[in-house]
């Protein structure tokens, strides 16, 4: 009797077992599926600093370039550089759009108000900034889950390294390349890409 309890409450636990892992395979290859059909950039929606949505299929046809930003970051005099760059090329398809992030020795460690604030006052910002997110780690937020992931299939590199790391992105919304933080946006080879067709 005691040997045929074991063997009904071992069953439970493998039938148990098996439900979770079958449960579990299911959300992967959920995951997984989602993970596949994002093929472009302008599938994605966010959230500038004002709250106001901001669809990427609207930059259809733009040569993009996506930063992420800090205020308090040896590289923040950048914002002059972006700024500059942005005013210059604005007209001639080319969008900047930057990411707040507090990842690297909380860099950033301001509200979306403050930020837009800093932005606005010491460099002139007018290009487009979204609301503070995570572009590395466990809460990294989907659309650097998606650059990173195109960076890592173009051997580019697989994560954010530091503030202010710049990836450019082609017409068809797909990773041109991968720009490292300390290289300024007003390089030759930037804007070489942005003029070339």
């Amino acid at each position: 009797m005691r040997k045929l309890l074991v063997i009904i409450i071992c069953a439970i636990g493998v039938m148990a077992c098996n439900k979770k892992s079958t449960k579990e395979q299911v959300v992967l290859a959920t995951n997984t599926s989602e993970e596949q059909q994002v093929e472009n950039i302008f599938q994605f929606k966010v959230k500038t600093l004002t709250d106001e949505d901001f669809d990427f299929s609207s930059l259809k046809g733009k040569k993009i370039m996506i930063v992420n930003t800090a205020s308090k970051c040896g590289l923040t005099p950048q914002y002059k550089d972006l700024q500059a760059l942005y005013d210059t090329y604005k007209d001639d398809n080319f969008v900047i759009v930057g990411f707040p992030a507090n990842n690297f020795m909380s860099q950033e460690p301001g509200t979306n108000s403050e930020i837009a604030e800093f932005c606005q006052q010491n460099y002139g910002v007018t290009f487009p900034m979204m609301t503070k997110i995570s572009v590395k780690g466990d809460d990294m937020h989907p659309i650097y889950r998606f650059l990173t992931k195109q960076a890592k299939s173009q051997d580019f590199g697989t994560e954010v390294t530091w503030n202010f790391q710049k990836y450019l992105i082609d017409e068809t919304g797909v990773l041109f390349k991968a720009i490292p933080p300390k290289t300024l946006p007003t390089d030759d080879s930037i804007i070489e890409w942005i003029k070339g067709s």
